[in-house]
C-alpha cells in the first residue's frame, strides 16, 4: 500500500515537472510606482491631472500611496504636490513622481511636451513572449486600447506547443503567480496571429502577459508589456 502511495505521487510531480524548466520561483518582485495616464502634450496656459499607482513586492496596487510629483523644466511646466501640472510656456519637461515604501525609493517619469493643444494619442505598448519551461512558448504581441476596454494582439511569430496541459494565459503586476492576476481564458490558438478583446481594463493597469498550466498551477511563461 504504501508502495502504491509512492507511485501515485512521483505521477503527479513528473506530470508537474513536465511544464517547468530548472529555476526556482519566487514570488516577491520589485515593487514598482506607475504614472498611469501619462500625456504626451498639453495645451499652452492649460492644465493636466496625472495620477499613479504603487505596486508592492507582491504585485498588489495600494491605495493611498503618498507621492511626490516634481517637473525637470518648471518654467516649462510646473506640477503641484497632488500631480496638477500647468503648461506654461513651448517646450519639454521630464515629470516625475517618487514614493517611498518597503524600503525603496521608487520613481517612474515621463516626458511631455507643451504645444498649442492638450494631446493624449491612443496608448501602446508591447513585449514578447519567452518560455520558461522545456516547451515552445514564444512570440511578439501588442497591447493597446479598444473602445470597451483593452485589446491584446499576438503576431505571426507567436508559438506555443499543443502538449503544455491546461494553458491559460492571464494579464498580472507579478510574473511569478496569478494570484491577483487578470484571467483572460484558456489558450485555444497556439500559432500565429489572434487577439483577445479585454473589458474594463488599462492599458497601464499591468507589467506583464503571463501563461499557466492551471491544472498544476505551474508557470510556463511571461512576457513584460514595455
Amino acid at each position: 500500500m504504501k508502495f502504491q502511495h509512492l507511485l501515485f505521487y512521483l505521477i503527479i510531480i513528473i506530470s508537474a515537472s513536465s511544464c517547468i524548466g530548472d529555476d526556482i520561483v519566487f514570488d516577491t518582485i520589485d515593487p514598482e510606482v506607475r504614472i498611469m495616464n501619462p500625456v504626451d502634450t498639453i495645451g499652452l496656459g492649460e492644465t493636466y491631472q496625472f495620477k499613479f499607482d504603487y505596486f508592492n513586492n507582491v504585485g498588489q496596487q495600494v491605495s493611498d500611496q503618498a507621492g511626490v510629483w516634481t517637473s525637470s523644466n518648471p518654467d516649462i511646466i510646473s506640477i503641484d504636490a497632488n500631480g496638477l501640472a500647468t503648461a506654461i510656456q513651448v517646450g519639454n519637461s521630464e515629470i516625475q513622481v517618487e514614493t517611498e515604501a518597503d524600503g525603496f525609493t521608487i520613481t517612474d517619469t515621463y516626458i511631455v511636451a507643451v504645444g498649442e493643444n492638450t494631446v493624449v494619442t491612443v496608448q501602446e505598448r508591447s513585449g514578447s513572449i519567452r518560455t520558461t519551461s522545456s516547451y515552445a512558448l514564444e512570440g511578439d504581441f501588442t497591447l493597446s486600447e479598444s473602445e470597451s476596454g483593452i485589446e491584446l494582439s499576438f503576431e505571426n511569430n507567436y508559438n506555443a506547443s499543443t502538449a503544455l496541459p491546461g494553458l491559460y494565459v492571464y494579464l498580472t503586476n507579478n510574473p511569478n503567480t496569478t494570484s491577483g492576476a487578470l484571467e483572460i481564458g484558456r489558450v485555444e490558438t497556439f500559432s500565429g496571429i489572434h487577439t483577445y478583446q479585454i473589458e474594463n481594463a488599462g492599458v497601464n493597469d499591468y507589467s506583464h502577459v503571463l501563461y499557466f498550466c492551471k491544472p498544476f498551477n505551474v508557470k510556463v511563461g511571461d512576457g513584460q508589456i514595455q
